[in-house]
C-alpha cells in the first residue's frame, strides 16, 4: 500500500469515527440525520452497520428513512421498517406529569415546554422529529391533557 492509500484510509477511518458518534447522539436528531446521509457516502464496511442500526432502532422515523435509503444506494438487501405506532419514549405520560409537577400552579405552555427541554432534550428532541410541524400543537395537547394532584381540587 502506497502512502496516499494509507493517508486516505486514515481519513475514511476518522471520518466514519466522527459519523457514527454523530448517529448516537441521542439529543440531536438533525445530527443523526446528517451522519447517517454522509455514513452512506464513506467507503467503510463498518458504516453499513451503523446504517443498519439506525435503520431498525432510530426513534425519529425521518433518521430510520435516510438509513433505509442510504442502504438501498449501497446495494444491500434492506426492508424499510414500519413506523413505530406506540410511544417512542417508555413512560412519557408519567415524565411530563413529574415536570408539569415541578412548575408552579397556573404555569404557562412555554414554561412546561422550556423545562421539558432542560430535562429532557432527548425526549424533546425526540418527538420534535417525530412529529416535525405539527410537535406544538401535539406537545401543547399533552401538556393541556395531563392531571396532576394540584388540579383534582379544581
Amino acid at each position: 500500500m502506497d502512502t496516499e492509500q494509507q493517508v486516505q484510509g486514515e481519513k475514511n477511518e476518522n471520518s466514519y469515527k466522527e459519523l457514527k458518534a454523530a448517529a448516537n447522539r441521542t439529543a440531536d436528531w438533525r445530527e443523526r440525520l446528517k451522519a447517517v446521509e454522509e455514513l452512506g457516502k464513506i467507503d467503510n464496511p463498518q458504516a453499513l452497520d451503523v446504517l443498519k442500526h439506525r435503520m431498525m432502532n432510530d426513534p425519529v422515523y425521518k433518521v430510520q428513512e435516510a438509513a433505509y435509503q442510504q442502504l438501498k444506494e449501497v446495494g444491500e438487501d434492506v426492508q424499510m421498517p414500519p413506523r413505530r405506532q406506540e410511544e417512542l419514549v417508555k413512560g412519557l405520560t408519567k415524565m411530563l406529569v413529574r415536570i408539569k409537577k415541578s412548575l408552579p400552579a397556573g404555569h404557562s405552555y412555554e414554561e412546561f415546554k422550556e423545562k421539558l427541554k432542560k430535562m429532557r432534550i432527548d425526549v424533546y428532541d425526540t418527538y420534535e422529529g417525530d412529529k416535525g410541524e405539527e410537535f406544538d400543537k401535539w406537545l401543547e395537547d399533552k401538556w393541556a391533557s395531563l392531571r396532576t394532584s394540584q388540579q383534582k381540587g379544581v
